[in-house]
């Protein structure tokens, strides 16, 4: 299991991932599952993958493949949206599980999902997810962030705290904040976490992070985050802990 992230603000995109991935107890390794495909002054695409693993680094190897190549059905940097690139993504993803899903699926879940997200010039950032049939939605001001993989645990406070007058740094810390829930409520999550805060406009990767688990800032920022919700809980009013409605009846 994995768990990716991609937060869409009127400030530009924060999109993160794990690096977990296991085929068993005894088989956990890390694989990024960040890829960037970038063109300077003019395109900036990340594509994050959950699910079968063979079946997401085809994908992606494809995709890395055909770039420059000026295929218009396969060469990201000739595409004139971000919605073509959604398409693109779906439909080489449904061409690998047409060859493989077959002879994968006696052996496990062959399907892949993926999210999509970047801008290209003449656009606004913009963000999508892509399912296993291919298919995607986009994400939107009332539904800003869009999730795959691990999604439950992290999602509370996202659902709690995201606006889009937040800052990319404040969504950044909500991200990490999602994923430090994620990670201690699932050992199938893990790190490092690849984070890309894009500004809006900037056809800049520069600020691509990696999160390691002894990393100094989660570690404080995890301390900090516990620390004010006991302090919030302190400060909040007490139940009435009398049964007001008579006594208890089995």
């Amino acid at each position: 299991m994995t768990y990716c992230l991609g937060v869409s603000l009127p400030a530009g995109l924060v999109l993160a991932s794990d690096s977990r991935t296991n085929a068993g107890i005894d088989q956990i390794a890390t694989v990024r599952k960040l890829s960037l495909f970038h063109r300077p002054d003019s395109i900036v695409i990340a594509v994050l993958s959950a699910g079968n693993l063979a079946t997401t680094q085809a994908v992606t190897t494809i995709l890395q493949q055909n770039l420059d190549t000026g295929d218009p059905a396969r060469d990201l940097f000739v595409q004139g949206s971000m919605f073509e690139v959604a398409q693109i993504v779906g439909a080489v993803l449904r061409e690998v599980l047409a060859r493989d899903a077959d002879f994968v699926r006696p052996f496990g879940d062959p399907g892949g999902t993926f999210l999509v997200g970047g801008q290209i010039k003449g656009e606004p950032p913009r963000l999508f997810q892509v399912y296993t049939a291919g298919n995607f939605v986009e994400a939107t001001p009332r539904s800003p962030f869009l999730q795959i993989g691990e999604t439950k645990y992290g999602k509370p406070i996202l659902d709690r705290a995201l606006h889009d007058d937040l800052s990319l740094a404040e969504a950044a810390k909500l991200a990490l904040l999602s994923f430090d829930a994620t990670m201690r409520s699932n050992l199938s999550v893990g790190p490092p976490i690849d984070m890309l805060c894009y500004e809006a406009d900037s056809f800049s990767t520069a600020n691509l992070s990696q999160y390691t688990e002894d990393d100094p800032f989660m570690s404080e920022l995890r301390r900090a985050y516990g620390e004010g919700l006991m302090e919030v809980v302190r400060g909040l009013p007490q139940p009435p802990l009398a049964n007001r409605n008579g006594p208890f009846r089995e």
